[in-house]
């Protein structure tokens, strides 16, 4: 199995980064548009739709919304977006009480549009914003760091885990994961952060309130990470899909990302970080 995941990382992680580096933010836009394309296409089962052609039909439609949601300050689709991330820490740690609030399929399928959408603006927006603060950061190494900072979370996690992981850190949501695994994946993204202070050569404050933005993140990423697992577990499924080999599904990628990187565009537009 870890075969399996290593092999698929190293097709996977090329593509990811020759979508970043090598398209303009335009195209960039529509790389992402695909990636949520098939997100919502995942989601569709998760949320109780079997039938291939309606699950084809959501993602449709929630491609759509994401076209005309373009038309909506960010600030609003941020804070949308957080304010979900605030109602899922509570979903997840009250699991399974909390299921009646969320577990019918018309709240699961407009859920949907409340994960993915924010993900697209919030990588669109960063791509082509203006960094202020970091002055050696370009917006498009602020998107690889906001991915970097989810990989190494993912990576630390898995690894401490598999060493240490004894204390399930929310055993009725998804038993695999553990309290070493999530110290593991914070203490991965501290060193990220000390990495970029020091490689910006920035200054204490700023380098502290990276250090800080990047903490919080990570534990933010591994909300998005049980959340998705709730859902999962609530609709009897092991894998988003198997459309990666080893890794699941696209949503099994991303849903680290659909919390954290929506939540630091905020704080660093809050910041006055970006524009």
């Amino acid at each position: 199995m870890l075969k399996q995941r290593i092999i698929t990382g190293i097709i996977l992680a090329p593509l990811a980064l020759a979508g970043l580096f090598l398209l303009d933010p335009e195209p960039f836009a529509y790389f992402v548009a695909g990636v949520i394309l098939l997100g919502a296409w995942e989601w569709a089962q998760l949320a109780g739709i079997k039938s291939q052609p309606l699950r084809v039909v959501y993602a449709l439609i929630l491609l759509a919304l994401v076209y005309f949601s373009r038309f909506t300050p960010i600030i609003y689709v941020l804070v949308i977006s957080a304010l979900w991330w605030a109602i899922a820490v509570m979903l997840v740690l009250s699991y399974p009480k909390g299921v009646g609030l969320w577990g019918g399929k018309l709240a699961r399928l407009v859920i949907g549009p409340l994960l993915l959408i924010p993900l697209w603006h919030a990588l669109v927006f960063i791509r082509s914003a203006e960094v202020k603060t970091l002055g050696d950061f370009s917006s498009l190494w602020f998107v690889f760091y906001m991915l970097f900072l989810v990989w190494a979370a993912d990576v630390g996690a898995y690894f401490t885990g598999k060493a240490w992981g004894d204390k399930k850190l929310a055993p009725k949501v998804s038993p695999g994961k553990s309290w070493a695994g999530a110290w593991g994946g914070l203490g991965s993204v501290v060193i990220l952060a000390v990495v970029a202070w020091l490689f910006l050569d920035a200054s204490l404050s700023t380098g502290l309130i990276l250090i800080l933005i990047t903490v919080f993140c990570g534990a933010i990423s591994i909300i998005g990470d049980l959340t998705e697992s709730m859902f999962k577990r609530n609709a009897g499924i092991k894998d988003s899909s198997q459309l990666l080999p080893g890794h699941g599904g696209v949503l099994d990628r991303i849903d680290s990302l659909t919390a954290a990187v929506p939540v630091m565009t905020l704080l660093l537009v809050c910041l006055d970080w970006v524009v």
